[in-house]
């Protein structure tokens, strides 16, 4: 027994040191590896699997309303990032640049993608002339570069996987409903995919997006309590548009600027999973993203049939459309039993011969641990109700997370003792002032996470300063 459990000895317990958990979870179910440059990760075959399924998700999403994927190029000249002032202020101390090609010293030096606005805005300057020409609906999957200081596995790379939406509209009421469209995908998928619970509003002047006129996100509580932004949504207006000297002759024949968005996630998520649905066993995948949603254990499997009868439950499922796999190494099923349940696969099927003469199996469910025994005339049935109850029961564990740690707070020196003691959200209302946000972070060590768009009326004035209240605000520590 000593033996089968050494895996799951392994981790910290996540209530000691939840980042050490965080790691181990990581590194021991194989999802990352760490390469000889600081930063920069090998997402290992089982944790990309988990990013193609979050990809395939949301490209069918992106797809389905009308967007195009597109690929530009990794390097921006420096001059083209020049362009939009306050964009590249923002970036600036994370770009990292190339200055020679080959044996040449190069005249203008190229960032290595941090983002990739200006390069759509060039494109787009060339190929927007007329309203027929809009909307421009364009999504790309690649890889940034941003030179972070400190790195964290998924949630802080120098190189990183996301997707990037860069729209084009004649008209700003147009793009101001691409960015609240996008932002219910991303709050859509969370939820019903991941089993993440999201509060959707808006940044604050202070915290959105460099170059942006309004930023919108999707936070999400993590099981300690911290806030993880999983999605942004920008409206750019016409700022960019002007600054490349975009425009597009309109119906009324005169020239127009065009108006922007901006969008995207990244393998932040994977980051996200890990941390509001893992447990001091290992990692639990939400059924929907899970690279395996059903792995087959034989029982006995050197008995004459075993291995037989478990390779046709394979075939099944995977006609019924269930991604299964069987183990039939030569591991105790122990260790077996241990190895999937680090992985996080959803269920778990054993079949013995007992099981056989019965004509049933024995399906174990990862979030809980709960056994059944399962009719293999109801097999499909069975697995399809049972992964999605799993997808239901995480979902119902975060909410009451984020439930149970919300908490509201009249003054700054409540909600300074909340963070401390309890952490979580703090909801207060404000002003509207930057200094007021600022003394929040100072003091009471917290950053303003959104603007929620289901506004609470707590109270009349400000924590902070004690003046008029205009809005209500999530506050917390995040990653």
């Amino acid at each position: 027994m000593a033996k089968d459990q050494r895996q799951v000895e392994s981790i910290t317990n996540m209530d000691v040191d939840f980042t050490q958990w965080y790691t181990d979870v990581c590194t021991k179910a194989e999802l990352i590896d760490y390469t000889s440059v600081k930063g920069m990760f090998i997402y290992r075959p089982y944790g990309y699997a988990i990013w193609e399924n979050i990809q395939r998700e949301l490209d069918r999403r992106f797809k389905e309303t009308g967007h195009e994927n597109v690929y530009l190029p990794v390097l921006i000249p420096e001059s083209l990032l020049q362009k939009e002032k306050d964009h590249v202020e923002g970036f600036a101390p994370e770009c990292a640049w190339i200055t020679m090609g080959g044996n040449e010293q190069l005249e203008d030096r190229l960032c290595v993608r941090p983002t990739s606005e200006t390069l759509f805005c060039e494109h787009y300057k060339n190929i927007i002339h007329s309203w027929r020409d809009l909307p421009k609906l364009y999504n790309q999957w690649c890889s940034v570069l941003r030179w972070e200081k400190t790195s964290r596995p998924f949630l802080r790379h120098r190189e990183f996987l996301w997707q990037e939406g860069h729209t084009m509209h004649a008209e700003a009421d147009e793009a101001r409903e691409e960015t609240q469209q996008m932002l219910n995908i991303y709050a859509d998928f969370l939820e019903n995919v991941l089993a993440m619970p999201v509060v959707k509003g808006q940044k604050t002047e202070k915290e959105k997006f460099n170059g942006a006129e309004e930023t919108y996100t999707v936070e999400c509580m993590m099981h300690d309590h911290k806030a993880l932004q999983a999605g942004t949504s920008h409206f750019f207006g016409d700022g960019f548009a002007r600054a490349f000297d975009i425009t597009f002759t309109g119906k009324d024949n005169q020239l127009h600027h065009p108006f922007q968005t901006s969008w995207g996630v990244s393998t932040r998520m994977i980051g996200g999973i890990i941390m509001t649905h893992g447990d001091d066993n290992g990692l639990v995948l939400p059924p929907r993203i899970a690279p395996i949603q059903a792995v087959i254990i034989p029982v006995a499997q050197h008995k004459p049939g075993v291995l037989e009868a478990a390779g046709a439950l394979v075939d099944r499922l995977t006609a019924a459309g269930i991604r299964v796999k069987m183990d039939d190494s030569d591991k105790a099923p122990g260790w077996k039993f241990a190895e999937y349940e680090m992985k996080g696969v959803p269920l778990r099927i054993e079949i013995g011969p007992k099981d056989m003469e019965k004509e049933q199996c024995v399906v174990a469910r990862r979030d809980n641990g709960e056994k059944s025994f399962v009719a293999l005339s109801e097999l499909e049935t069975a697995v399809a109700r049972l992964l999605d109850e799993v997808h239901d029961a995480l979902y119902a564990k975060a909410a009451r997370n984020l439930a149970e740690h919300t908490y509201a707070a009249a003054t700054l020196e409540e909600a300074k003792a909340v963070q401390e003691q309890k952490g979580g959200f703090v909801k207060t209302m404000w002003c509207g002032s930057e200094t007021c946000e600022i003394a929040m972070k100072e003091q009471a060590g917290m950053t303003s996470r959104c603007i929620p768009f289901a506004q609470e009326h707590l109270g009349d004035v400000c924590p902070v300063c004690g003046k008029p209240a205009v809005k209500m605000v999530y506050w917390g520590v995040a990653y």
